[in-house]
């Protein structure tokens, strides 16, 4: 039976997962490519067929060592033989709206606007590459985290700067496009009306977090920009930040450019407020005796607050909240925050419900329906991988 191989690479881990091409699609084997470039690199999968995940360490001290280590292994299981196409998630695709086949001419338009992206692009051609070094005849598909917002109304993709920067592209793209296509494929398998004609606002909340609003299946704005660093407050991200703040650091602590990028992308956010932690359980257990701990929740809660109220603005309105990533699916005091005192948008909260962290956590008779859901990024990339197979454009007998 072929099968899709679903990656999808960070910028310190690479998840995979195998799914046999059949209808509908299910996760066989899987597993993540942890701690790249740090000590204790491993690699854990998990095996329908056993009952506890395996883990070995990798010596891996760059992503490109990680990376064949993943194919030596990968190898060693005797799937290649069975595998159609590799999906690859792509954080910044521009202007490609739909899944397309990695070509030379693609893997060139990457080269050239990795610059966009420095801390995920490379990673991802990196990947690309080798795979297609080392095992030259595979087809290979980039699924763009970016082709979700491209429905977005032009004022929405204006950034106001002078119009010859927008003839370049620079302008609002998003990301976690993946993960909001399969949201809202969700949605609609489980019969949410507004998945399709309604008002919907998604909160990826993670060490990454955005959230996007959704009218009629459509995005129609979302909070990260050009960039993944903006919007709102992440595990080490600044999220919106007064530009002005970048000269004068310059001029005040002689911040060079490559400075402030490593500051507003991996000491800023949760962890440059906190000066603790980046992760929100270890901030939530301590803000009672921390006040650092205690002021990033506060923020990060806060900040959430007006992006889904300012999304409500947008959208006229609000039918559908959905919670989803790392925090959005596991930190039911976070949602709880988040939506304290939005009654006034229809949102409240049961609180039995969201303590069990339910399918539903809103009270029935309120006109906002509040979802907890799961995002699955690796089984949008291998549906997209599907979709691109029945068009034609692989042939399933190859």
């Amino acid at each position: 039976m072929h099968s899709i191989l679903a990656i999808n690479g960070g910028s310190s881990s690479i998840k995979f997962a195998l799914y046999p091409v059949e209808e509908p699609l299910k996760r066989g084997f899987y597993g993540k490519v942890d701690r790249i470039g740090l000590s204790g690199t491993s690699l854990t999968f998990s095996d329908p067929a056993k009952t506890q995940p395996e883990s070995f360490k990798l010596t891996a001290a760059d992503h490109k060592s990680a990376v064949n280590s993943l194919i030596d292994w990968l190898e060693k299981q005797n799937i290649f033989a069975s595998i159609k196409a590799v999906g690859h998630r792509v954080v910044h695709g521009m202007k490609h709206t739909e899944p397309e086949m990695v070509t030379l001419e693609l893997l060139g338009e990457l080269h050239r606007i990795s610059p966009n992206d420095p801390d995920h692009l490379p990673r991802e051609i990196e990947l690309i590459e080798t795979f297609r070094r080392r095992h030259p005849k595979l087809s290979q598909v980039a699924c763009f985290d970016t082709a979700f917002h491209q429905t977005m109304p032009r004022v929405a993709k204006l950034l106001p700067l002078p119009r010859r920067f927008d003839a370049k592209g620079i302008q609002r793209y998003g990301f976690h496009g993946l993960s909001y296509a399969y949201l809202m494929e969700e949605l609609a398998r489980l019969g949410e009306p507004a998945a399709k004609k309604g008002r919907v606002i998604l909160a990826h909340l993670g060490n990454g977090a955005s959230l996007a609003a959704v009218r009629d299946g459509k995005s129609i704005d979302t909070s990260m920009g050009f960039t993944p660093t903006a919007g709102l407050v992440m595990s080490t991200r600044s999220g919106d930040l007064d530009p002005g703040l970048a000269p004068y650091l310059a001029r005040t602590e002689q911040m060079t450019t490559n400075q402030f990028y490593k500051m507003v992308n991996h000491e800023s956010g949760l962890l440059g407020i906190s000066e603790v932690s980046s992760d929100m359980r270890d901030l939530c257990a301590g803000e009672t005796t921390d006040v650092r701990a205690a002021e990033a929740v506060a923020l990060f809660c806060y900040q959430a607050k007006k992006w889904i109220g300012s999304f409500a603005a947008a959208l006229g309105g609000l039918d559908t909240l959905v919670f989803t990533g790392g925090i959005g699916e596991n930190a039911p005091a976070i949602r709880a925050r988040i939506c304290e005192g939005m009654e006034f948008l229809g949102i409240e909260l049961n609180q039995s419900r969201n303590a069990e962290t339910a399918p539903v956590i809103s009270i029935q008779t309120h006109r906002v329906t509040v979802r907890v859901i799961h995002t699955d990024e690796e089984l949008m990339i291998a549906r997209s991988v599907c979709r691109l197979l029945g068009s034609g454009a692989l042939d399933p007998k190859n």
